[in-house]
């Protein structure tokens, strides 16, 4: 199994093998989620004081809040890396 690894912006890179999902922050239940992942400790901001606009969900329950769009965030972990083929 090769790894995946997804820029999430500002170079922080995550394993897209672990990824579950990749959802906007503006619905209730997602907000409820990021809560409960604060309290909790798994809880990864990666936005650098930026505007939340994509939160990664784990297989590890952790959640990953981005300042980049949910849709460059899918976009970058379909794309092959340079020199790789699909």
């Amino acid at each position: 199994m090769d790894i995946k690894l997804v820029n999430i912006g500002f170079g922080n890179i995550v394993s897209g093998n672990r990824i579950i999902a990749i959802v906007s922050p503006e619905s209730a239940p997602i907000k409820r989620v990021i809560n409960e992942a604060k309290d909790k400790g798994q809880l990864i901001d990666a936005t650098y004081g930026r505007r939340t606009r994509a939160v990664i969900i784990t297989d590890s329950n952790h959640i990953i809040l981005s300042s980049i769009q949910p849709e460059t965030v899918a976009q970058r972990f379909a794309s092959p890396k340079d020199g790789e083929h699909k």
